[in-house]
């Protein structure tokens, strides 16, 4: 009887899901000087001296997207976040003063949180991402301007599906807008951390609309950023868009305004490898990433971490 040896068994081909950096490698990612932030990473880098001149940034980058197709009769098509979010009383400054009509504006909204029960909270709640966007965009445009109901698209989460199919009726978004999460999500594409759940990068990749559970961390900050700290006042769900529709924007531009809790995000975003625990850094495999994707920061967030004590 023959014994089969080891070498000649058939063996199954993994996928490798993460990739971590070496310790002295991930030092010098995190105490880097901002100005050559730039240099080492794949995707733009623009460092803004402060937080004024961020958001003005944002909101005139905006209106100059839809100032631009509108003189060509081109429909513009945005996702939006709701984080950072001082842009956009200036967005409806800059529009209302300009004239930019919005007529021909569709936005996706990139998430909205959820109750318990998997609902989508009222407008009037504190952290309504769609009660936000309408005090603070949509209802300050004049109504000469102002963007159609029609246009307005949150997810739905009894109808996931339904914002994927508009966007690809439409064709494709022109700039997917956002911020960075606390563990480098976009929207609320978080890391998947359940030991039973199993995905692929290119599987996360193609993710479509869904109803997630918050991760812990993500719970934590967004308490403190949003509700001064009482976690038991945050909706323990959320909807959000996939990595999909954002990923296949023809550009992509991320604003980091967190200061000291964001600073290691932004820099893992703009200077990690890819890694399906850091789902933001997968941008950099955008198509021509240093021309289709940038990431602007402050001059406080893009500041080096100080080094791990020894």
């Amino acid at each position: 009887m023959k014994i089969k040896k080891e070498k000649d068994m058939p063996k199954f081909e993994g996928v490798a899901e993460k990739v971590t950096l070496k310790a002295e490698d991930m030092e010098k990612l995190l105490t880097m000087p901002a100005k050559e932030i730039d240099n080492w990473s794949p995707v733009k880098v623009v460092i803004l001296p402060d937080t004024d001149v961020l958001y003005r940034t944002f909101a005139r980058s905006i209106a100059d997207k839809i100032k631009a197709n509108n003189e060509i009769g081109k429909a513009t098509k945005l996702i939006l976040p709701v984080g950072p979010t001082p842009q956009y009383q200036i967005l409806a400054e800059i529009s209302n003063k300009e004239g930019i009509s919005w007529k021909n504006v569709w936005t996706f909204n990139m998430d909205e949180y959820l109750d318990w029960q998997g609902r989508t909270v009222p407008e009037d709640h504190p952290m309504s991402f769609k009660g936000f966007m309408r005090r603070n965009l949509f209802n300050l445009l004049k109504k000469e301007i102002r963007i159609p109901e029609t246009q307005i698209w949150f997810p739905d989460p009894f109808n996931p599906d339904a914002i994927d199919e508009k966007i690809e009726e439409l064709g494709g978004i022109d700039t997917a807008y956002g911020g960075i999460g606390y563990h480098g999500h976009i929207a609320f594409n978080e890391p998947v951390n359940t030991y039973y759940t199993k995905l692929t990068p290119d599987e996360f990749k193609k993710s479509k609309t869904r109803v997630i559970d918050l991760n812990p961390d993500t719970f934590v900050i967004n308490s403190v950023c949003g509700i001064g700290g009482n976690p038991y006042g945050l909706p323990p769900k959320a909807v959000t868009l996939g990595m999909k529709p954002i990923l296949e924007a023809k550009t992509i531009e991320l604003y980091c305004d967190g200061g000291s809790w964001q600073q290691a995000s932004f820099r893992i975003a703009c200077m990690h490898p890819p890694t399906l625990d850091r789902p933001v850094t997968y941008i950099q495999e955008h198509p021509d990433p240093k021309n289709t994707v940038t990431i602007f920061a402050d001059a406080r967030t893009a500041a080096p971490i100080r080094a791990t004590p020894k």
